[in-house]
């Protein structure tokens, strides 16, 4: 039961939502540690989680076309909620308080704030990239088809896009530690009333005006 002093929490994500959320992060990190094996020997041990370096190859690109997959399930449903607005910019111009934690010096958030807006944006530009440059450098489907230097270009491409999505996710993930309170929405689906108006208040709002 709840009381004025333990106000019910509030509904972030729904089931389905972070279902599709821990696919794609799943997804991703075998992408990385397959991925990194096959990039560098000295990470080439990475292997053995896969049933080794023939598995690892094997498996690499099947799980980017799921990895593809699911997050175009997260992009269809989140785009609308990551759209740059004014306040966005003014937060962006800002980030040494954001650092700092100094939140009453910053404009109102929405669902997402701007850094979690960039990261939407940067995997929608990198995951599609992954997928496209991965099939011109899947062997021995689609690979032969292409030309060397298409095929040369497409691992520089390949792996350009694969350290910007790592380097993010280590941000979102610290990020998500760092906040307290903001893991549990992907693990329960809800969020404290005052973790959504402290960090989230354009968004409270709305949400609080729905019920």
């Amino acid at each position: 039961m709840s009381t004025d002093r333990n106000p019910p929490p509030v509904e972030r994500y729904s089931p389905a939502e972070r279902f599709n959320h821990w696919v794609t992060a799943l997804t991703f990190l075998l992408l990385s540690f397959s991925g990194l094996a096959l990039f560098h020997p000295s990470m080439f041990w990475f292997t053995q989680f896969f049933g080794g370096p023939t598995w690892t190859r094997i498996l690499h690109p099947y799980i980017g076309v799921l990895l593809f997959l699911s997050f175009s399930g997260l992009a269809l449903k989140f785009w609308h909620h990551n759209l740059l607005t004014r306040n966005d910019i003014v937060w962006l111009r800002r980030i040494a308080d954001v650092v700092r934690n100094r939140e009453d010096r910053l404009p109102e958030v929405d669902r997402y704030n701007a850094g979690q807006k960039m990261l939407f944006w940067t995997m929608i530009a990198t995951i599609p990239t992954l997928l496209l440059t991965g099939i011109a450098i899947w062997r021995p489907w689609f690979a032969p088809y292409f030309g060397i230097d298409v095929v040369r270009l497409a691992l520089l491409l390949h792996a350009v896009c694969a350290f910007v999505m790592i380097a993010g996710i280590i941000v979102h993930i610290y990020a998500a530690l760092w906040i307290k309170g903001t893991l549990g929405a992907m693990v329960r689906g809800t969020v404290s009333r005052a973790w959504a108006r402290k960090h989230h208040p354009g968004w409270y709002r709305r949400v609080i005006g729905g019920e």
